[in-house]
């Protein structure tokens, strides 16, 4: 088996001496004309985050989103809401002492029927508006006037549009699970605030992976719910990766290359914009009732994608 630790250990180091010397998100204020030219500099061509204060706070939205604007507008759209009655909509979860992947049930129901059960929590009925498929150009679009239908600084440094704008409302409990995604991503807050816990994606070497059996909630409802089993066409349960530790109670005894992860924390208030780089790990929580705007654009497959690849098979065989 071959043995990776002091390459490892040489790139936390150089990684962090040059790029996580305090692990602080930078912050913006009263971004300019040519902001596009120094956030692609600064921040996109070095893959690295930061925060723009009030970088949305122009947005109608800002003032005009609320449960009774949503009521009024938009109550009877029908809207996809994920349930869980532990707040994780893609996450861990013990069954009888095995560990699965778990996604939510995800029901129809009118908006003002999720506006209902949002402002009346139930307990283990936790609710998120969370499609991840462009849903504000879609099930939200009557909507899209109160925002931007692109972010003008981020598309000319990406060189592209957006691939979707997507909406996020839900409950304090939800919580995304760590992660990452092949976006680049500009987060939007509008109304309550997000909490980020992030990951650059060079500590992969220190972020623990494990397979997991791949099973659904199904029929939650405050006196219960059940776990379906994923399966395939042969009848076989499905199994994938998924990251085996939990960044707000890290067992240190059981992964102890965790300690050596860069972990960057950072609140997203109403108004601000969190540019996340692509191949980030985040995690995050939020305010209850929380409204964002996400605007995801692919990310170019370059040679950092081939860094990231080569050390993705260096994890996998040590």
């Amino acid at each position: 088996m071959a043995d990776f630790d002091e390459p490892f250990k040489i790139l936390s180091q150089e990684s962090k001496e040059l790029l996580h010397v305090n692990c602080k998100v930078p912050v913006v204020e009263n971004i300019g004309s040519e902001w596009d030219i120094t956030f692609l500099r600064e921040y996109v061509s070095r893959n690295m985050p930061v925060l723009i204060k009030s970088g949305c706070s122009h947005y109608p939205a800002v003032k005009k989103w609320s449960s009774k604007y949503f009521i009024e507008n938009i109550g009877e759209n029908n809207v996809t809401v994920a349930l869980t009655p532990n707040g994780y909509a893609d996450g861990l979860f013990i069954k009888d002492l095995e560990t699965l992947f778990v996604t939510p049930e995800e029901i129809k129901m009118d908006m003002s029927q999720f506006l209902t059960l949002l402002n009346n929590p139930i307990n283990n009925v936790i609710c998120y508006v969370q499609e991840q498929n462009s849903n504000l150009t879609s099930t939200f679009k009557s909507l899209l006037s109160d925002v931007d239908e692109e972010i003008s600084w981020a598309s000319k440094a990406f060189g592209k549009n957006p691939d979707a704008i997507n909406f996020w409302m839900g409950d304090s409990r939800a919580i995304t699970s760590m992660h990452k995604d092949p976006y680049e991503n500009i987060y939007c807050v509008i109304k309550g605030h997000k909490d980020f816990i992030l990951i650059p994606p060079t500590d992969l070497p220190f972020v623990p992976y494990k397979k997991y059996k791949c099973a659904s909630f199904k029929n939650v409802t405050k006196s219960g719910f059940e776990v379906e089993y994923s399966k395939d066409c042969d009848g076989k349960v499905v199994e994938l990766p998924w990251i085996s530790i939990d960044p707000l109670n890290p067992d240190y005894n059981l992964y102890p290359e965790f300690k050596s992860a860069n972990i960057y924390k950072v609140r997203v208030e109403k108004g601000d914009c969190l540019y996340l780089p692509s191949l980030w790990f985040h995690h995050v929580q939020q305010s209850h009732g929380c409204i964002a705007v996400n605007y995801w654009y692919d990310m170019d497959f370059d040679v950092k994608y081939c860094y990231y690849k080569m050390l993705e098979a260096m994890c996998q065989q040590k």
